[in-house]
């Protein structure tokens, strides 16, 4: 499986992504809307890509609920993760119930697809920041490891593994462009990271996508590209011994770095497992272009293939799944 995941134009593969995914380091694909017209045809597209792959690939993409929810038409509409605590009116048992249907629902329509990995739980701090918002589950972090935690148990039930992002924690930044926390490293450990450390303690924590932030107190590159986040803190500190994904190596806040061959290998250095090249086609070319085609990805990433699963007609017939679409359909009723 290669270090490279990217994404395409379209509903369906061209000449030139077909060559592409050919090549020995593509080993992720990034859904995106640009990639969906309907079900049948997104089963269509997923089919190309896992022929005309060379290496096996990881079919990923974000699927948040509430307005980040990427895949809508034949699915349960998902809610916003911030909504849970209110529908549970305060009460965190209920709402970690919720959380729990609400992960398994998510997990078994993407896994019923034949997508291997949905990009989450959002394990930030709400409240603090606008790039979070209703993303992520509650403002405090005990109520996070609690609602997050149920979130990735549902996730577990349906046999998909999850991806906690944005190590250390997003929920502070204001800045999208600049993106600095400039809180002290202790109240980042204390508060922000603790969720992280908790899950990852619990066994429910597979992968982690760092943050495109700076935390000046603890290391002056941003966390994606840094081997003190990465390497000493998350790796020995924490004792994690998952897969650690990139995040998007094209967005504003990667370009501390000019080129795209050298943004790889920095975030590889630092201790990624995947690097993730998407919206910028050239970019992703550059990054096959400057790391040697023998370079061989880390094992890790084989865990994070899905195993057998129902198709969505027969998922759609379970008890289980009925259930939880009707929890689904009565919390966007309240």
């Amino acid at each position: 499986m290669g270090p490279l995941m990217l994404d395409l134009a379209g509903h369906e593969l061209s000449a030139e992504e077909k060559e592409i995914i050919d090549h020995p380091l593509v080993g992720g694909l990034m859904l995106t809307g640009r990639n969906i017209y309907d079900l049948k045809q997104l089963a269509e597209l997923i089919q190309q890509v896992r022929q005309h792959a060379r290496n096996k690939i990881l079919v990923g993409l974000e699927q948040e609920g509430g307005n980040k929810q990427v895949l809508k038409s034949g699915l349960s509409p998902l809610p916003a993760m911030a909504s849970l605590y209110r529908s549970a009116e305060g009460n965190l048992d209920k709402a970690c119930e919720l959380a729990q249907q609400l992960g398994w629902l998510l997990a078994a329509e993407l896994l019923a697809l034949d997508i291997d990995l949905c990009f989450g739980p959002v394990l930030d701090i709400h409240g603090h920041s606008p790039l979070v918002a209703d993303r992520a589950f509650h403002s405090k972090s005990q109520h996070v490891i609690e609602l997050a935690g149920h979130f990735a148990k549902g996730v577990h039930q349906a046999g998909m593994k999850t991806v906690g992002k944005h190590f250390p924690g997003l929920g502070y930044v204001q800045d999208a462009e600049q993106p600095v926390d400039k809180r002290s490293e202790a109240e980042i450990r204390n508060h922000d990271m603790r969720v992280f450390k908790a899950l990852h303690e619990q066994g429910l924590l597979d992968a982690v996508m760092p943050a495109h932030v700076t935390y000046p107190a603890v290391d002056k590159l941003p966390a994606c590209f840094s081997r003190r986040w990465l390497r000493d803190i998350l790796r020995k500190e924490l004792d994690f011994d998952g897969v650690v994904f990139s995040g998007n190596l094209s967005v504003m806040a990667a370009k501390s770095v000019k080129e795209f061959g050298d943004r790889a290998k920095q975030a590889m250095d630092a201790g990624c497992d995947m690097v993730q090249v998407c919206g910028h086609r050239d970019g992703a070319i550059q990054v096959l272009d400057a790391l040697p085609s023998t370079y061989q990805a880390s094992e890790r990433l084989q865990a994070l293939q899905k195993g057998p699963a129902s198709d969505l007609t027969d998922l759609q017939r379970k008890a289980q799944w009925q259930s939880a679409n009707r929890m689904v359909e009565s919390l966007h009723a309240g």
